[in-house]
């Protein structure tokens, strides 16, 4: 691995250095001004194991640059307008990921913010100097738990195959098989996201610097995406074959994750010193448009008005997004939303007058884990002298002043806690419903999840429940959570508050699978009666609070 940096003559830098302050000027008035979100990413590498490698990612792209330090001196300092816009572009996104309080998205754009400063303030030629240890940052930004869920399902897909392929009977109902030996699971520790994360990173810092042809950085960088997932893959098979040889003596407690840390260190030890018999030599160097060490003296006199210009452009940018979050920020509702579900709904079959009544005796004891809700409302909804499997569950929570410990979609809010022996969450196909009603007709996909308890699937359930949830976002129904965090985003920047509302719909389903056309039929009849009452809670919030 060829660590060394590139000759150039000692006097080559001399004077060259006093260029790079302006620089530093944008970047320690960025890292004050935006100070919180960097202390919410360090805060997140702290207690989070998949992401604790981003401690090094700083101080490996410092030592990155610093071995450029000769080549930057000898390019000229050219400040580039149009990267303004590209500051513009990620103050933006930085302004729209705090106000719907989405961590990664305001962190990746304070990287962004880093990462355009240099070619705004001093060029694209230097930007490109350091474009890799630039780039290289963004890996400190904690992202990538959106993958954990379909790499459960990988990983347990494959281990399913795997063991039946080795002549073991499976049994499998989501996330959970059980084996003549036992009952296993695949949980979030066991998806590969912070082998897949590390392996990445790891990799991408081997490619760049054993190798130079770009065919062969990006197959390794390809490799170290795939080995990682097919690893983790033949991990989890393995450790299962291993519990069920040794009647679960062996690999079937934590004792696992530690197997799975050194079985993943062998399979990128292996994987780096097959790549090292590919490392290639580095180009001879050409001469390029870098200034000569006769010209040193005058660039700096004849940049200096241009850098400090873009410096001071970039520093109002930064501060003008500071000023706009706070403005927006004191507008936002306070107080509790007085919200009450109605007590009774009209009939959902036209030619009878028989009404749903709430407050009928409870279908479940089961109810959603979400937390920090400014108001909650449930009740029971069921025909008059109709059957209690007949009746269909509604379970609201409304949030207001919303932030990133208080917030309506997070990780944290699920149907069914993790680990809960109580309930197994099965997704579902989304239901599709044409709704006519508030002045237009509108189309509604609410996410379709069954609940069965118990959880252990080696026991027969006792109960199951299809539930239904959709998101009331700024009068629009969305059932997907990307998109309601957009239009919470841009209902804040409108001035229009961050009220916002989660609504479960939630049936028995019974053998003849009645549930859903039970759910159909009154989410279809009444989901405007609560569309409207939780509008009104959300016109109310300038009025009084109790």
């Amino acid at each position: 691995m060829d660590m060394t940096a590139p000759k150039f003559p000692a006097h080559a830098s001399a004077g060259a250095w006093p260029r790079a302050v302006p620089l530093v000027v944008v970047l320690g008035v960025l890292l004050w001004l935006f100070r919180e979100t960097a202390q919410s990413m360090v805060s997140i590498w702290s207690r989070s194991d998949t992401f604790a490698h981003a401690f090094l990612v700083p101080p490996i792209a410092l030592a990155l640059v610093w071995r450029k330090r000769a080549e930057l001196a000898r390019t000229a300092a050219a400040p580039s307008p149009l990267w303004l816009l590209a500051l513009v572009l990620a103050c933006a996104v930085w302004l729209l990921g705090n106000l719907a309080a989405v961590h990664s998205a305001a962190q990746g754009a304070l990287v962004a913010l880093v990462v355009c400063a240099v070619p705004a303030v001093l060029g694209v030629r230097a930007a490109r100097v350091i474009a890799f240890p630039l780039l290289f940052l963004f890996f400190s930004v904690p992202i990538g738990e959106f993958l954990i869920e379909p790499m459960m399902e990988g990983t347990a897909d494959f281990t399913v195959a795997a063991l039946r392929a080795s002549g073991i009977p499976v049994y499998r109902e989501g996330l959970q098989f059980v084996i003549p030996s036992g009952n296993w699971s695949v949980v979030a520790a066991c998806s590969g996201v912070r082998y897949l994360i590390a392996s990445v990173m790891v990799g991408t810092l081997f490619a760049y610097l054993n190798f130079h042809s770009w065919k062969r950085r990006l197959a390794f960088v390809a490799l170290a995406i795939v080995v990682p997932v097919v690893a983790n893959w033949l991990r989890a098979y393995l450790i299962v074959m291993l519990g069920h040889l040794s009647s679960n003596q062996i690999a079937a407690g934590a004792d696992h994750l530690v197997y799975g840390w050194i079985f993943f260190g062998v399979v990128i030890l292996l994987m780096f010193m097959v790549g090292a018999r590919f490392v290639d030599a580095a180009p001879a160097p050409t001469a390029g448009k870098s200034l000569s060490a006769g010209d040193m003296a005058s660039v700096p006199a004849a940049a200096r008005r241009g850098v400090w210009i873009a410096a001071a452009s970039a520093c109002f940018l930064l501060l003008g997004t500071q000023v706009v979050h706070e403005r927006i920020h004191a507008a936002s509702a306070v107080g509790v939303p007085v919200f009450e579900l109605p007590a009774d709904l009209p009939a959902t079959d036209q030619g009878s007058k028989v009404a749903w009544q709430a407050g009928r005796p409870p279908i479940t004891d089961w109810m959603p884990f979400y937390r920090h809700a400014a108001t909650v409302a449930h009740t029971t909804y069921a025909v008059r002298g109709g059957a209690r499997e007949d009746a269909v569950g509604v379970w609201v929570g409304l949030y207001r002043d919303q932030n990133y410990e208080r917030k309506m979609i997070t990780s944290t809010n699920v149907l069914v806690e993790e680990g809960s022996m109580a309930w197994l969450a099965l997704v579902q196909p989304a239901a599709h419903m044409v709704l006519e009603g508030l002045g237009r007709t509108a189309t509604v996909a609410p996410r379709s999840t069954l609940l069965r308890a118990p959880a252990d699937p080696r026991v027969s359930p006792t109960q199951r429940l299809l539930v239904w949830r959709l998101y009331r976002v700024g009068g629009r129904w969305v059932s997907g959570d990307a998109e309601a965090l957009v239009w919470l985003a841009l209902q804040r920047l409108l001035g229009r508050g961050d009220d916002s509302a989660v609504l479960m719909f939630y049936s028995p389903l019974a053998e003849d699978e009645r549930g859903a056309e039970r759910l159909q039929t009154f989410v279809s009849h009444h989901l405007d009666v609560f569309a409207e009452r939780i509008d009104a809670a959300r016109a109310d919030r300038a009025g009084p609070t109790r």
